[in-house]
């Protein structure tokens, strides 16, 4: 995914260097607009009044001249009385036509002027109506040339000149190559999708595949998925193989795991594809239900390297051996689909909701695995990335690009800081009572059963409403210190005479976490009733605060080191010019 892919970047740069696939020369086109750009914020009043009740997509895509022809058919059911609406758009893909049931608009009822397309209404659609608008477009879509960082298609070829080809827009949304509602909440209630390739080439997507046509030298894949978060709408198309085998869930039901790979990497797809079953035999036990059970899980190897697409999640990670035993990546896209695509965030405000919680799986997991030093060594690596330059949650609406921004928003602190938090907020509930909250907030139900459940939107202050009543007390001053404000809360101490006294700064509301203490080999918790306690120390000469690291805190020495590494890479960057200038 865009978001975690950054962890691996370094092995990503090495191993490109070794694979079997190059991309293809980037052409220069036009940047985006900012409209195109961004996905979310506030939802413009021409969407609002939509239930997009059906995604009907027709793309044909033409790998030498790398354009797409699309033919969209939506379908809505109007919330209050109609005139106009909108959708969004690449003005890069120019549109042909479109028709309002059945019915072609004239060029002056629709227009396009910065990726928004706003259509006239032939006649008013009363409220509870439903009506079907046909939009036929093609052209060359924006091309990703740092995919999933920067968002478009990705045409790659393999190391036999055959096209590889991927779609990946987290970060700019759905609106880069069909016409949709760019918004976390505008996800349609069913999608079929048909995705017209030249033989042989096959073409993997989202939910169930229903069937393949073949006509003319083209083959046609028709997909159906339900309710698919929007960015995760994907096309991925190259000369694949297919492993499959059923999952015999705990839950007593099965489905089938899907691993789509290149020609010539069987022996490592084999070892990846050993991965599936244990992982979702964690997920399963730890959070509940496969959500997409009746579809598949399916994973698909792409051209860049990675991304939580529903039901098909890219995989570009090179079959790396991490020191952990797992492969990283795979992980932490196959926890988007609890954490992203069963659960939505209504909001990317709240996105830290899907990214704390699927990177809290990589040391939840590897702890399933190994134990708990396995756990411990993959927070450390976490802690020393956090940065707290703004809140994780500003109460505000927030486009995607809004809150990834490292200047502006959190970044990646919705990453570790959030994982990080997690783990404070485990330790502090238990076992039982954290688990219970994070289901609830998954399925909206503390028994989750296949079945029994169906596709959510939440939001922060939802979670804290669960986890204050699933705790028994008010813990919204812990996620007012964590969530809205930059700094971490300070831990401070101070000994006066035999007794040591403790406290807790830097917070906001009550926050009341207890505190372990280490006093010459014998470890106590001290209370900390409105952020304050103290213990009776005698005359100890060692003494360590949270000496298992449970608490998200304050330490200088991090920041000291993220500055010293800072001051390195800029060192490095003088010399390599004044090198290139002598």
């Amino acid at each position: 995914m865009k978001s975690y892919a950054y962890l691996f970047a370094p092995l990503l740069t090495l191993a490109v260097a070794g694979c079997a696939s190059t991309a293809s020369p980037t052409p220069e086109k036009p940047l985006y607009t900012q409209l195109t750009k961004e996905s979310g914020g506030d939802m413009p009043a021409t969407q609002k009044d939509l239930l997009f009740k059906h995604a009907e997509l027709h793309w044909q895509v033409f790998p030498e001249t790398q354009t797409i022809a699309g033919h969209a058919v939506l379908r809505f059911a109007a919330k209050a009385a109609l005139t106009t609406f909108s959708v969004d758009l690449d003005r890069e893909l120019p549109i042909s036509q479109i028709a309002v049931n059945g019915q072609t608009l004239s060029a002056n009822q629709w227009q396009n002027p910065e990726g928004r397309e706003f259509i006239t209404l032939p006649q008013t659609v009363a409220q509870g109506a439903e009506f079907t608008v046909t939009i036929d477009y093609a052209g060359k879509p924006h091309q990703a040339k740092h995919a999933p960082w920067d968002g478009g298609f990705v045409w790659s070829k393999t190391e036999n000149g055959q096209p590889w080809i991927a779609t990946a827009v987290q970060g700019e949304g759905c609106d880069l190559f069909w016409p949709c509602i760019d918004q976390p909440m505008g996800e349609p209630l069913v999608a079929d999708l048909f995705i017209k390739v030249p033989a042989p080439l096959i073409a993997p997507s989202n939910g169930k595949l229903i069937d393949i046509t073949e006509q003319d030298g083209w083959n046609t894949y028709h997909w159906q998925v339900q309710q698919p978060n929007t960015y995760a709408v994907a096309l991925n198309i190259g000369p694949y193989e297919e492993l499959q085998a059923d999952y015999h869930s705990k839950y007593g039901h099965q489905y089938s795991m899907q691993y789509w790979y290149l020609k010539g990497d069987k022996k490592d797809a084999s070892v990846l594809f050993q991965e599936f079953p244990k992982q979702l035999e964690f997920f399963e036990r730890y959070i509940g239900p496969y959500p997409f059970w009746q579809d598949k899980m399916g994973v698909v190897n792409t051209p860049h390297l990675g991304m939580e697409h529903q039901t098909i999640n890219a995989y570009g990670n090179h079959y790396a051996k991490g020191i952990f035993g797992y492969d990283s990546l795979l992980q932490h896209e196959l926890a988007h689909e609890w954490f992203g695509n069963q659960l939505t965030n209504e909001n990317w405000d709240d996105f830290w909701l899907h990214e704390s919680f699927a990177t809290y799986m990589q040391p939840l997991y590897a702890e399933y695995l190994h134990g708990k030093m396995a756990y411990d060594a993959q927070l450390y690596g976490l802690r020393a990335k956090v940065t707290n330059k703004a809140p994780m949650v500003s109460g505000e609406s927030k486009t995607e690009e809004g809150v990834y921004d490292e200047k502006r928003g959190p970044g990646q602190d919705i990453y570790n800081k959030g994982a990080l938090m997690l783990h404070t907020l485990r330790n502090y509930l238990g076992d039982e009572k954290f688990f219970r909250a994070v289901r609830e907030l998954v399925y909206g139900t503390p028994n989750p059963q296949p079945g029994n459940f169906k596709p959510i939107y939440s939001n922060t202050k939802t979670f804290i409403a669960i986890v204050n009543r699933v705790s028994g007390e008010d813990m919204t001053g812990f996620f007012n210190t964590y969530l809205y404000q930059a700094k971490l809360p300070q831990l401070v101490s101070e000994r006066e005479g035999d007794v040591l006294k403790i406290r807790w700064q830097q917070t906001t509301g009550d926050f009341a976490l207890p505190v372990e203490v280490l006093v010459d080999g014998k470890l106590f918790t001290v209370s900390m009733p409105h952020g304050h306690g103290e213990l009776v120390v005698g005359n100890a000469d060692r003494i360590q605060l949270d000496p298992k690291q449970k608490l998200l805190k304050d330490e200088p020495y991090f920041a000291e080191h993220q500055a010293w590494t800072k001051a390195q890479k800029e060192k490095a960057v003088k010399a390599k010019k004044a090198t290139t200038k002598s």
